[in-house]
């Protein structure tokens, strides 16, 4: 007997978070997801869309089948097992990372935007839709029962290709081209590979052993990974392209900007790319069972509105640390994400407006004791990111603080962008073409290092388009030489 279609529902099923009073005292996960009851209740939902007019796919930056994902969670909800393993085969045909994009992606701005279900009621919780799965699939084993299945299937090329960073965009290139049958080798910079999902992202907001368990699945595939490697010095590009067929630069974005203010160089002032760091990919929230230290004050000023600025704010707090975010802009043109913002306030992190920073003020002993700021006011023009346009009003204001915490953004790896042939542009991103290619032929680039700071799933989906282009590149040398 036929199913009975479910009524529509309008109200988005909440996951389950735990409450702000007791996550903001420890670096456990904040939201705990869904059940699979409660995954089959949001799954049924979805209005089904065709994939070739699905707005939610063409939003995604990886393109992945979306309606056809969540259609499998309610097809086989009496088989949660085949349910999850059929949903995760669509998702992996499009991303391999699903556990960490459905934890760090910006889906309000992307697959969810123009869900049509939000034409009627709330837009369908895509990413927690696809979290689940990944989850699901990783403590039952089912993700490993399917790459078992996927393993023998993959057809060897005789091909080689170097993937220099092991961040989300080089991450993703390299498991699309094993797949593809290509023998790939990563090059990371870092002890630990994951990039800034290990060093960037707090275990609150991206577990990382979770991570861990999602390269490992790079690694049965095939996938090499080289730490403690830095290209550009520990071995160069053109070197790299006499032992490879083909280079894939995903190195990110990884040198910090600085506030040109007098008194940056006082102690207590971090970049956020520092202290995330020690926090995260060091683990000195665990000091002294981990090595590293941080040092963080009773009084903490963040400069930035991002979603570094609020890992940066978030982490803070769970130090016990008084924290207050100071913008230049105003709320609307904050540019983190709508649920990293909300969960701040509800932890208790403070938000100051229009306030550019000045000076740093130190104490006789050369510790920052203070922030002078001056105000700003908005315009009514605006640039080209559809922000308001600022000036300065010539009034200051002064917070107090004994850590201050720079998060303003960052800019690609100089070893790199410094390599001869290879050009870049003014403001150091590598230049490409319409195939991600660099200027130097078989050298191809994505993610931060042609961007500039963006999100995990922009590079993720220059990875997989790159790997794409890779793949055709090497698949006319081919056959090239067989012709030859």
């Amino acid at each position: 007997m036929a199913r009975k279609k479910p009524k529509l529902i309008k109200e988005r099923v909440p996951t389950i978070e735990r409450p702000a009073e007791e996550r903001v005292h420890d670096f456990k996960e904040v939201n705990l997801g869904y059940t699979f009851e409660l995954a089959v209740k949001e799954a049924e939902r979805c209005l089904q869309c065709p994939a070739e007019y699905a707005p939610c796919i063409k939003g995604c930056p990886v393109h992945i089948d979306i309606p056809g994902f969540i259609s499998k969670l309610v097809e086989y909800r009496d088989n949660p097992d085949k349910a999850v393993k059929e949903a995760l085969n669509v998702i992996w045909a499009c991303n391999s990372l699903p556990a960490t994009t459905g934890r760090v992606c910006p889906q309000e701005d992307q697959c969810e935007k123009n869900c049509v279900m939000g034409k009627v009621g709330d837009k369908v919780n895509i990413g927690k839709l696809e979290r689940f799965v990944a989850d699901y699939a990783r403590e039952k084993g089912i993700d490993d029962e399917l790459l078992f299945e996927i393993v023998p299937s993959i057809e060897k090329k005789g091909q080689s290709v170097a993937i220099i960073g092991a961040g989300p965009a080089g991450l993703t290139a390299a498991g699309e081209l094993a797949k593809d049958g290509y023998d790939v080798t990563i090059y990371e910079a870092l002890h630990e590979p994951g990039g800034v999902l290990m060093y960037g992202i707090p275990e609150f907001r991206l577990p990382k052993d979770i991570v861990e368990k999602e390269i490992d699945k790079l690694r049965k595939l095939g996938v090499k990974i080289l730490t403690d490697h830095i290209v550009g010095k520990t071995v160069t590009i053109e070197e790299l392209l006499q032992e490879y067929d083909a280079v894939f630069i995903g190195s990110g974005a990884g040198t910090p900007r600085l506030v040109r203010a007098p008194g940056v160089n006082l102690n207590g002032i971090y970049t956020a790319n520092e202290f995330l760091t020690r926090v995260n990919l060091m683990k000195a929230y665990l000091f002294p069972q981990y090595d590293t230290p941080v040092k963080v004050g009773k009084k903490v000023v963040v400069i930035g509105a991002g979603n570094t600025a609020m890992d940066a704010a978030r982490s803070a707090r769970r130090f016990g640390a008084e924290v207050t975010i100071a913008y230049r802009r105003g709320e609307e043109d904050v540019s983190a994400r709508v649920e990293e913002v909300a969960h701040a306030k509800e932890e208790g992190v403070k938000f100051v407006y229009f306030v550019n920073p000045a000076e740093f003020i130190g104490d006789e002993n050369g510790n920052v004791k203070a922030v002078k700021f001056e105000k700003m006011r908005p315009l009514e023009e605006r640039d080209a990111r559809g922000k308001r346009k600022i000036e300065g009003t010539g009034e200051y204001v002064t917070l107090e603080a004994d850590t201050v915490i720079i998060a303003i953004g960052k800019h690609p790896n100089r070893l790199i962008i410094n390599t001869p042939g290879l050009e870049v542009d003014r403001r150091g991103k590598i230049v490409v073409d319409e195939n991600l290619m660099t200027s130097i032929p078989g050298v191809f680039a994505g993610g931060d290092a042609i961007r500039g700071e963006a999100t995990v799933i922009l590079a993720m989906g220059d990875g997989r388009r790159a790997a794409k282009a890779i793949h055709e590149y090497l698949t006319k040398k081919r056959e090239e030489k067989a012709n030859a």
